[in-house]
């Protein structure tokens, strides 16, 4: 199965549509299969004074709240439709992350996206969750910050959405939709989980792939990575352990001013992880112990015959060595033969007849 590469746009559009536009350019040129944006208000999305988290304040103005530094990073409903339009003109998917309910309706209702992707932060907003189930064909779901229990109850959420359009859940309807054979199957039908590590650029030693391998065994879930790190190569590390999903910040340009840009790769980038990633798809291969179609015609240069060690006559016990090519007797005849005496005289490097 290919990896489904999802370019992460973001914010990174500084609030220009022309900019927006430029980076599905991009992504569509990389070979990406899908490029996100988020969708939000900013009023809906956070109170007027809430704090930056700390990798914001160093990227951005120190001063400024965190609601008036995701106010300048809005797009219009106009711009999403211009952008979807576009984007489909390049042939590449469109995918969002809504923070909000009127967010969420847009994306699904007026631009009919099917697949809505929750950020890490929304993985204990079980109302919104819950929305996001009765709304939603597919549900991709980061879990960064989250404990094992946390994506459990979440999941919850999301299977009793998926069950139930309608209903009013009670105090154990979570639980009841998600260890029902229903719950566990429409979820195994409808959703990812994605690892994740929410810190930009999140450091090395706290990625923890392995995770992946945890959460797979716990849910029986498909399984991605959405990659704050820098560089590509956790990334590829990622699709070679197993990750069916990838998600990847990107811009134009890191110097750009903005929350994101640091920690995004740039358009070449870019290009370089979608090529590696197909590339270790190929190799990842069907997991069967066979010679392949190109090793077999180097066996018989690599490997040895048994040969004649030095020149014999008739009669003289056989000395031997193993040497290349292998187009005479196997090596494992040694034990065999060794005992033998020549039947006729050789020269050293001669190949041993049978």
């Amino acid at each position: 199965m290919s990896t489904f590469i999802i370019a992460e746009a973001g914010v990174n559009h500084n609030g220009s549509l022309e900019l927006a536009k430029q980076l599905i350019d991009a992504a569509a040129d990389a070979g990406a299969d899908a490029v996100k944006f988020q969708t939000f208000r900013a009023e809906q999305l956070v109170v007027l004074h809430a704090p930056k988290a700390e990798y914001q304040t160093r990227t951005t103005d120190a001063k400024e709240s965190q609601f008036e530094m995701i106010r300048k990073l809005e797009l219009t409903d106009a711009d999403h439709e211009e952008l979807i339009a576009y984007a489909e003109a390049r042939r590449i998917q469109v995918l969002s992350t809504p923070f909000d309910a009127a967010s969420l309706h847009l994306l699904t209702n007026r631009f009919g996206l099917t697949t809505i992707k929750v950020a890490s932060g929304d993985i204990t907003n079980a109302p919104f969750l819950l929305e996001i189930a009765r709304v939603a064909q597919r549900v991709i779901l980061s879990t960064g910050m989250s404990t094992l229990a946390e994506v459990e109850a979440a999941l919850g959420v999301l299977a009793f959405g998926f069950l139930e359009p309608n209903a009013i859940p009670q105090r154990y309807s979570f639980e009841e939709a998600y260890s029902s054979d229903a719950g566990q199957s429409v979820l195994r039908d409808r959703m990812v989980l994605l690892h994740c590590t929410t810190e930009y650029p999140a450091p090395f030693p706290e990625v923890n792939l392995r995770a992946m391998d945890t959460m797979s065994a716990a849910f029986g879930l498909s399984i991605g990575y959405s990659d704050h790190t820098q560089g590509i190569h956790v990334s590829v590390a990622a699709v070679a352990r197993g990750a069916t999903f990838i998600e990847k910040h990107f811009t134009l340009d890191r110097c750009l001013p903005g929350p994101d840009h640091k920690a995004s790769l740039e358009p070449s980038e870019l290009r370089a992880m979608v090529l590696a990633i197909r590339e270790v798809e190929q190799a990842l291969g069907d997991g069967i112990k066979r010679p392949t179609m190109t090793e077999s015609k180097n066996r018989s240069v690599a490997r040895k015959s048994l040969v004649i060690e030095r020149d014999l006559v008739a009669g003289e016990k056989l000395t031997l060595a193993c040497k290349r090519p292998g187009t005479g007797l196997s090596p494992f005849e040694y034990w065999r033969m060794a005992e033998r005496v020549a039947t006729r005289s050789y020269a050293a490097d001669e190949p041993l007849d049978e």
